[in-house]
């Protein structure tokens, strides 16, 4: 997988993070808002988004949405509704913003498979045994998609990033 040691993810795209110190970067804590809030936007997004200068909004939540779901019911949701409003939002401001999806334990349930670059997501109890698709239903499994973001060289990922989702 691709590897971007750069900022433009906290401008542009659709993210998912995890790593703390990448959210303090562009937000903080009051800036944050739920996945629930983010929902309730599409088709209606705000001309200022409420952080990094009005260039992003970061969103939580989307773990815990995923661990109420079976993982036949997140499969479903992940891609029609979200992939849905993540269109809606790139659609609205024309890939001059930034989408970041706050995931606190992304780095362990992310998983990321090296032969192929699939990424899937790792179910939460009772389903801990299952995994989601997460790379095949976002972005549809376009290989040059996503790339990990490093905050610095040689560090771990603390996150990933698509520029644009199709």
């Amino acid at each position: 997988m691709k590897q971007l040691l750069d900022t433009v993810w906290q401008r542009r795209g659709v993210s998912w993070i995890w790593d703390d110190d990448a959210l303090n970067k562009i937000a903080r804590p009051s800036e944050v808002l739920s996945l629930r809030q983010m929902l309730r936007f599409e088709g209606q997004w705000p001309d200022d988004l409420p952080s990094n200068n009005g260039s992003t909004m970061i969103v939580a939540g989307l773990d815990a949405c995923l661990d109420l779901m079976s993982p036949e019911e997140a499969d479903a949701w992940l891609g029609n509704e979200l992939k849905h409003a993540i269109l809606s939002f790139q659609d609205a401001y024309q890939g001059d913003a930034a989408l970041v999806f706050w995931l606190p334990a992304g780095q362990r349930r992310i998983h990321i498979q090296a032969a192929s670059d699939a990424v899937v997501w790792r179910c939460g109890a009772p389903n801990s045994d299952q995994q989601i698709d997460f790379g095949r239903l976002l972005w549809g499994e376009a290989r040059e998609y996503p790339q990990e973001i490093l905050l610095a060289a040689a560090a771990k990922a603390a996150g990933l990033f698509p520029l644009r989702i199709t």
